[in-house]
């Protein structure tokens, strides 16, 4: 029972990070470029996550054959991720990026009906119905043409992201997590220095405001962030670990509103609603 009260204040704890995590990049991407925030972000992760194995007991080591696994899992799910990621936060509110990479957990299950011919109940595909109305609420919102560039920025994240789960689950079953993550966030940073050298002429000093949000990003959101779902994950396994996941655009909406001042319409609102009730409804295991 404490392990359970446990992994619950963990799951909580994530839901707390992770979704302050699009407010953290919104204010940061006003100063710094969105691929040079995101090396940034890696750079920090990279050098707190052997810290964070070490404190766990864990090896990091691997063996050379998962190598370009490794790599190419981390290019699509670090590199990729995050180019749609940043790109579409800053051309969107928080709130609306949040909710939108939130459906992935339905997009993930769909994909692996039709990848895998995995069997789905009937909640599955209501929850994936209800998710993808409430995403085409926001998105078909007034005046939201002139935001198109952000919600196909956020379509990439969320399908590099399900791209990634699907390499990354031959891993799983010789690695730890914390270990994969490591030399993933570790390959999505040399990915991601290419992006970064090409922005080079945005580049200016950041005020302490970006360079606060992005030692949060890198040191809070990706270490620590990361070994706390590894502990949930651990505890409760992922069918209900990832019901905590389901509160991450509730988090960013309230803190959004309360924040940066983020105000959504009340078709958003409904749209944003029937997206996060969708996954929820989705994510739930099947009787």
């Amino acid at each position: 029972m404490q392990r359970r009260h446990t992994a619950a204040l963990y799951g909580l704890a994530i839901a707390l990070l992770w979704g302050l995590s699009f407010l953290s990049i919104k204010v940061a991407v006003r100063e710094v470029p969105p691929m040079t925030m995101a090396a940034a972000r890696f750079l920090i992760a990279v050098l707190a996550l052997p810290v964070l194995a070490a404190l766990r007991g864990s090896s990091l080591r691997v063996a050379a054959r998962d190598l370009p696994l490794l790599a190419a899992s981390g290019f699509v799910g670090v590199t990729i991720y995050f180019l749609g990621e940043n790109h579409g936060v800053a051309l969107l509110s928080a709130s609306e990026s949040s909710i939108i990479v939130g459906t992935i957990p339905v997009i993930t299950v769909l994909a692996e009906r039709v990848l895998l011919g995995t069997r789905l109940g009937i909640r599955t595909y209501l929850g994936s119905v209800l998710s993808c109305l409430g995403v085409a609420l926001i998105v078909a919102r007034p005046g939201a043409s002139s935001s198109i560039r952000g919600y196909l920025f956020m379509a990439l994240a969320t399908l590099a992201w399900v791209a990634y789960a699907f390499l990354t689950r031959p891993l799983a079953r010789r690695h730890s997590l914390l270990t994969i993550t490591f030399w993933q966030i570790l390959f999505g940073l040399l990915g991601s220095v290419p992006f970064a050298l090409a922005e080079a002429p945005q580049w200016q000093t950041p005020g302490p405001a970006s360079v606060l949000n992005i030692v949060y990003l890198g040191l809070l959101c990706s270490a620590l962030g990361y070994w706390l779902y590894v502990a949930t994950l651990e505890i409760l396994g992922p069918g209900r670990a990832s019901l905590y996941l389901n509160l991450i655009p509730v988090v960013s909406v309230v803190a959004a509103y309360f924040i940066l001042g983020e105000r959504l319409g009340w078709l958003q609102l409904a749209g944003g609603g029937a997206a996060i009730a969708g996954v929820y409804l989705a994510t739930l295991p099947e009787p």
